[in-house]
């Protein structure tokens, strides 16, 4: 037998979140998003995540659901805390606007 630790099912738990691991979060839901392969799947796999019970949900959606949630809650604190800069990113036919590049180093 093995023992594991598990919260309390009326646990509510304060993180510190630094904006490293903010962009990890968001990265990840990225990398998980690519995963979900809409584009072969449908947009219905997709909307499934916000329309259907988690418990309804694949593994590839359940994931991205948890991952979108985290981040909608740090960016709903750092709203109330006013922990954030807004800044202007410009879109193509925006005058200044220069196409992004991967570099290779």
């Amino acid at each position: 037998m093995i023992k594991a630790k598990e919260l309390n099912d009326d646990a509510i738990i304060d993180i510190q979140v630094n904006k490293t691991f903010y962009l990890m979060a968001k990265a990840a839901s990225f990398v998980l998003l690519q995963g979900m392969n809409i584009q072969e799947k449908g947009e219905e796999y997709f909307k499934a995540v916000l329309t259907k019970k988690y418990e309804e949900l694949d593994d590839q959606q359940r994931a991205f659901y948890t991952v979108v949630l985290l981040l909608a809650e740090i960016e709903k604190k750092s709203t109330e805390l006013n922990l954030y800069t807004e800044k202007e990113i410009l879109e193509p036919g925006d005058e200044g606007y220069v196409e992004p590049t991967l570099s290779s180093n």
